[in-house]
């Protein structure tokens, strides 16, 4: 009973991560305009993202503009999307994986080995989720320090994070413990299902043999 609750809590939580690695892709405030220094316009705010920039007046009105070719944007932003979509793919193929190998549903019947590994596996792909993410993020993160550092950038070209940074890191974190339980759980609930089987068999032969005797 105990590990099907830490299955549900894994799967909970690596749900959970999923939607956030989705909203922090689609999200344009990966990084905003930084108001460090002097001589800064604050009446409009400057903030990018994957597939768009946005720039927000002081009146309340945002103008966005997505991003005309692929081609001419930096690696990082292209690398950085391609692992945010394959932490997303990753991510959906683990939610079904691990749903039929939940204890809770009825799929491969009573064959508790195959559900465990079934399960496990969906866990390992919410691992592979979150620590692509995790890689996504950092890697774009460590751009913007690089940039705002730099003593060539110029005071009103430098930007800081975004909060569609934290909520990637955030649903990394969730993916990965998620996915964890899940494997940590399995493995328990496996290794308990052989333990209790042997003993009967071992100890009815020398029964056996004395009542023969």
């Amino acid at each position: 009973m105990a590990n099907s609750g830490l299955q549900l809590l894994g799967f909970a939580l690596a749900f959970i991560g999923w939607i956030g690695i989705i909203a922090s892709t689609a999200l344009p405030q990966w990084r905003t305009s930084s108001y460090a220094g002097e001589n800064i316009v604050t009446a409009q705010a400057v903030y990018e993202g994957l597939w768009m920039s946005c720039v927000s007046q002081s009146t309340g009105q945002v103008q966005c503009k997505v991003y005309d070719s692929m081609l001419q944007l930096h690696s990082t932003l292209q690398a950085t999307r391609a692992l945010m979509v394959i932490g997303i793919l990753l991510g959906s193929l683990a939610i079904l994986i691990a749903s039929a190998g939940m204890k809770c549903t009825t799929c491969f019947g009573e064959d508790k080995a195959m559900k465990g590994k079934v399960a496990t596996i969906g866990g390992v792909m919410f691992l592979i989720s979150g620590l692509t993410t995790l890689i996504a993020t950092a890697w774009y993160g460590n751009r913007i320090v690089q940039e705002f550092y730099d003593p060539f950038t110029p005071v009103n070209s430098r930007y800081e994070f975004g909060q569609a940074l934290f909520i990637g890191w955030a649903a990394a974190a969730l993916a990965i413990l998620g996915g964890a339980f899940l494997c940590c759980s399995c493995t328990k609930g496996s290794g308990g299902s052989y333990s209790g089987r042997s003993y009967p068999r071992s100890q009815a032969a020398p029964s056996a043999a004395k009542n023969y005797v």
